[in-house]
């Protein structure tokens, strides 16, 4: 009797797991039936909102449902990606990002109310962009090494602006960790603000992620003295990276991805993936993203996931090394 009783719960889970592969089978066939809220946990006119908004229009004519975008900012990308993260894993909720700055932000609270590795499941890396190393036209320096001349010259003299605990900051902090220099951390309210700071002379020197910075760089607001790819930039092939300015391996920038709640079914996450991929390397988009400085990306889901455990570990490496905590 007892060997029948497992016997019909051992079929009864079988069944039930049948049945909810089933469903999502069902929901990812006829994924998108009505609109698609998109996240953006940042200020409106950022890398993030720029190329979210250029793909949301594409969505939107391709899947024939409104695709709404909203920015949802403050806290470094926690208020924004903390509403996805408790959002239904149904993938009308999705969370597009400079993937490394909620991170970042998640890592250095003290009693996190979310976990950015647990309770997202990646659906794609989907392009990447440089930071640029600019200052005020005014500072007296010309290359990266004269700004770290200048800053060794001025200990603590020199405002660094950037979001707090974002991944422009945290390669300032890489930056002047390597160089051996220390400057004051002015922290704005995203890359919009940090760029205002340094036109309008409240601070010195930033990075800041290449698609929102570069068109202040050719109006003459900005000068530009390095860019942080490994590689020149087609963009601006005269500017040096820091890497050959002195600083071998130094690699950071705005990796733009979209995460959507754990637990959503495979089907849907592969869906989203599928059809951004088609949108971002289609030749207009190609162009328009090449443009601006940023490479399209179709990085899948469980590479994406590899990739933000890798960073996680590099940032508590950097912590350690910096004794950095947020607000510095």
């Amino acid at each position: 009797m007892q060997r029948i009783t497992v016997a019909f719960k051992f079929v009864g889970v079988v069944l039930l797991a049948a049945s909810s592969a089933a469903l999502a089978q069902g929901a990812a066939e006829s994924y998108p039936n009505k609109a698609i809220r998109i996240i953006i946990p940042f200020p409106p006119g950022g890398t993030s909102d720029i190329i979210g908004r250029q793909i949301g229009v594409k969505l939107t004519e391709r899947w024939g449902q409104q695709i709404i975008i909203e920015s949802r900012a403050g806290a470094g990308g926690l208020i924004g990606s903390e509403l996805v993260a408790r959002a239904p894993p149904d993938g009308y909720t999705l969370l597009m990002s400079d993937l490394r700055s909620p991170l970042i932000a998640n890592l250095v609270q003290p009693k996190p109310a979310f976990d950015y590795i647990r309770d997202f499941a990646p659906v794609m890396e989907l392009s990447y962009s440089p930071h640029l190393l600019g200052t005020h036209p005014s500072l007296p320096v010309n290359s990266v090494k004269e700004l770290i001349a200048l800053a060794k010259r001025r200990p603590g003299e020199l405002n660094f602006a950037a979001s707090i605990a974002g991944a422009p900051q945290l390669a300032g902090v890489d930056f002047a960790n390597r160089a051996g220099i220390k400057w004051v951390y002015l922290t704005g309210r995203g890359g919009a603000q940090t760029v205002m700071d340094v036109i309008q002379g409240q601070a010195h020197v930033m990075f800041n992620g290449m698609v929102a910075t570069l068109p202040h760089v050719k109006s003459g607001k900005l000068k530009l003295l390095a860019v942080t790819s490994a590689q020149r930039n087609a963009n601006i092939p005269e500017t040096p990276t820091i890497a050959e300015s002195g600083m071998p391996g130094f690699l950071t920038g705005s990796w733009q991805g979209i995460l959507a709640p754990a637990g959503t079914p495979p089907e849907i996450l592969n869906k989203v993936h599928a059809e951004v991929s088609r949108i971002i390397t289609a030749p207009d988009m190609k162009e328009r993203l090449r443009s601006q400085g940023a490479d399209p990306l179709t990085t899948p889901p469980n590479e994406t996931r590899i990739g933000l455990v890798n960073e996680r570990d590099r940032l508590v490496k950097l912590f350690r090394e910096t004794n950095y905590k947020a607000g510095q």
